[in-house]
């Protein structure tokens, strides 16, 4: 899971405690792996900070590129890597703000190197002293320039280039380690329950809301934090609304509800759809057009393996092209057309720290990346969206399915929702 600093208050002293997971090991060998891919530079990536009275809507979540870096969860950190250092830089005790959001490790804390998994940790208010002597053994300086920070960055190093570590970073994000496969399994894991609590749920009179709070209170209570994503469940003509997210409908028999919905825990997200008929049973058109959803969704998974595109390239076809094709030669709309017109988004994307995950879309896949393959066709005038979701490994010989248990057969979904 995270390093992450639990609170118990004891008079004056905080415990610390970190969950077991990604190991400090793990977090030094990206730092090295970043400063091989960017030598003879300075990094500085900063942390997320937190508001004075902390994140009223949704708590402080840190940045995903810094949290991969460092496994470091508490707000408004500094870090700063060079060829032959790591710093970690934290915010001294702030009395004040504690009472409001809770004690953080602070400089001079015991065992505050063993805890951050730094040698070299240092108070935030030590950076700008520190900056130039950093800087002035190196060739290059880098940093996000996505962070509300990067301009003061560059203020304080008027005289040098300050290039962009995002798609360094993004290249080092897109290949999971085992670790990290197993916690986007345990966030799947926890969204497949919550696909499981909301099919028991459906019924003709039930509110589109009323499903999603059953799947939130399910992964919540399994100790997930947040949604991925805000959640989707569309019934009727709302499925075929893509990020459709009001939540608000009364969902009818006869009709199909479409729940694009995930839990991430630990920092880590997942990613499913399914599309289920209210009163169990698909209509004849309904399946015939599930069908062709799930058939371009299996063409696509097995043709999974290490060096294909989940797009295009000039020299080759994706992943896209080929649930495409599927889509547009089987079924049609009522006027007799073909269904590809129907197929308006991409098939899938990366998962990791953020459900969209960071990635360089001219790199063909390898093994150890997590993808979503997620066909779907919409057809406003039916009244009927379709989308089938799933979270893939890729292996060195093909595929893994992570969220193979939760069923995409027509005959399996009826038999499971059946009462």
């Amino acid at each position: 899971m995270r390093s992450c600093v639990f609170l118990c208050l004891l008079g004056a002293v905080a415990c610390f405690a970190t969950e077991p997971g990604i190991s400090h090991s793990e977090y030094r060998q990206r730092r090295a792996a970043l400063k091989q891919a960017l030598p003879d530079s300075l990094v500085v990536l900063f942390g997320g900070k937190e508001q004075e009275h902390g994140d009223l809507r949704s708590g402080f979540f840190q940045d995903a590129d810094f949290y991969y870096l460092t496994g470091w969860t508490e707000p408004g950190a500094i870090l700063v890597l060079t060829p032959s250092s790591e710093t970690l830089l934290i915010p001294k005790r702030n009395a004040e703000q504690e009472r409001w959001t809770g004690r953080k490790l602070a400089p001079g804390d015991p065992n505050v190197a063993e805890l951050t998994g730094f040698e070299s940790v240092m108070p935030v208010s030590a950076f700008e002293s520190n900056l130039a002597k950093w800087a002035e053994t190196v060739s290059n300086v880098y940093t996000l320039p996505s962070s509300p920070q990067a301009d003061a960055l560059k203020k304080l190093l008027p005289l040098r280039d300050v290039s962009s570590a995002a798609m360094p970073m993004a290249r080092l994000r897109m290949k999971k380690s085992p670790a990290e496969i197993t916690m986007i399994q345990r966030s799947t894991d926890a969204t497949l329950a919550a696909h499981r609590a909301a099919w028991k749920r459906i019924a003709a009179g039930v509110n589109e809301f009323q499903v999603a709070a059953t799947m939130s209170e399910t992964y919540f209570d399994q100790g997930c934090e947040r949604h991925a994503y805000a959640p989707i469940v569309g019934s009727g003509a709302n499925a075929a609304v893509l990020h459709y997210s009001q939540n608000r409908r009364r969902m009818d028999a006869g009709e199909l509800v479409l729940m694009d919905v995930a839990a991430e825990c630990s920092m880590y997200a997942s990613d499913i759809t399914r599309t289920v008929p209210v009163n169990g049973k698909f209509t004849p058109r309904q399946r015939e057009l599930y069908e062709v959803v799930l058939g371009a969704q299996k063409a696509a998974i097995a043709a999974i393996k290490p060096g294909v595109m989940l797009g295009s390239s000039k020299n080759k076809v994706g992943l896209q092209k080929i649930a495409t094709d599927y889509i547009d030669s089987h079924g049609k709309d009522l006027k007799g057309a073909s269904l590809g017109r129907y197929f308006i988004h991409g098939l899938g994307h990366h998962v990791g720290l953020d459900v969209h995950d960071a990635t360089d879309p001219s790199l063909p896949l390898q093994a150890g990346m997590v993808i979503t393959i997620e066909p779907g066709i919409y057809l406003p005038e039916e009244g009927i969206g379709i989308r089938i979701e799933d979270v893939v490994l890729v292996t060195e010989d093909g595929a893994k399915v992570l969220s193979s248990s939760l069923p995409r057969e027509v005959n399996e979904i009826e038999k499971a929702m059946a009462r």
